[in-house]
């Protein structure tokens, strides 16, 4: 049997500019994971760590993130490239995870001019005291939805669907070269 590794989706490629630069973030899985309040506890345990539950939060641990999306709705990352969705199968409490590793494409968007190159395109207020590190929330750039968690003070993950990652790099590039 062939073995057959994934190429990432613009492997190399990125922009550095004066002020930001936006990179093609590594692989990682991803889960999209709904789930009433009573079922947090238990999908928290396996995941090893506690699901967020005020908006515009995230919680980390290691190289694995949880974003608060909506009161019932988390997107998991794990930059590790584990198995989030074998993880969390044996969890009995009610829940539904979908495993969304290879529909997402990531850039990290990053410098001093970061929150001004997304800010072309992202209405949000990315001020520090507005959106602090750690902050997530689904939002648009553009005409593209992303989910937008802030890492750093200059630095930023954009998720969006493979199928707009081409004109959202394209986008935060020009964005940046702009900032």
């Amino acid at each position: 049997m062939t073995n057959v590794a994934r190429r990432p989706i613009f492997a190399g490629r990125q922009t550095t500019a004066p002020n930001a630069s936006v990179t093609v973030a590594p692989p990682a899985s991803r889960l999209s994971l709904r789930a009433p309040a009573e079922s947090v506890a238990g999908l928290s345990s396996v995941l090893g760590l506690d699901l967020p539950t005020q908006p515009k939060t995230s919680a980390s641990s290691g190289s694995r993130h949880a974003l608060w999306l909506g009161p019932d709705e988390w997107l998991v990352i794990d930059e590790a490239g584990a198995d989030l969705a074998a993880l969390i199968k044996p969890v009995a409490a009610f829940h539904s995870a979908v495993d969304v590793s290879h529909r997402n494409a990531a850039f990290v968007v990053s410098g001093k001019g970061a929150a001004t190159a997304i800010n072309a395109g992202c209405p949000q207020d990315l001020s520090l005291a507005a959106f602090p590190v750690g902050a997530a929330s689904r939002t648009i750039l553009h005409k593209v939805e992303i989910v937008l968690y802030r890492t750093g003070e200059d630095a930023f993950r954009v998720e969006c669907w493979r199928s707009f990652a081409d004109y959202a790099f394209t986008f935060l590039t020009e964005a940046a070269r702009d900032a």
